[in-house]
């Protein structure tokens, strides 16, 4: 069985009407910045997540999609079927991949910026299906807490 494609996405265009039955991949809920003090445990790292949603019905293969923030810090999804109307959270720390949570493996390291960021998702033909930004200046980082819908 073969999924359809997700409609790709610039961003521009999120009242547009898609055909019946074709899936549209979008990023949900994104918590840049893990609550609590940032100890750069493993605890604290998986407090930091991206949602992944699928709004059709229709399963989508996530197989080489990338998830990105504005630094190059990449994750590739590998072997992720989510199913229609379906939402996976991408942890930065480690953990046990589920069909509901999936890890990027970092040890020690935050990847999304509490003050100024951008997170990219693109498919495994490299088009962007969505993004999610936040905040103004990227070279002016601080510590304020932030959570993102």
């Amino acid at each position: 069985m073969v999924a359809m494609p997700a409609s790709a996405d610039d961003g521009h265009d999120r009242g547009r009407h898609h055909h019946q039955g074709y899936s549209k991949v979008v990023l949900g809920d994104i918590q840049y910045n893990s609550p609590g003090r940032d100890d750069f445990s493993n605890r604290s790292l998986n407090g930091e997540w991206v949602e992944v949603t699928n709004t059709g019905r229709r399963a989508v293969n996530l197989d080489g999609w990338t998830l990105s923030d504005l630094d190059g810090n990449r994750y590739r999804f590998d072997d992720v079927r989510l199913a229609g109307r379906a939402t996976v959270r991408v942890h930065t720390g480690r953990g046990r991949d589920t069909r509901t949570d999936v890890y990027q493996n970092r040890r020690g390291d935050y990847i999304w910026s509490n003050y100024c960021d951008r997170a990219t998702l693109r498919d495994d033909r490299g088009r962007t299906v969505d993004t999610e930004s936040w905040g103004r200046d990227r070279d002016h980082r601080n510590n304020d807490r932030g959570y993102r819908r």
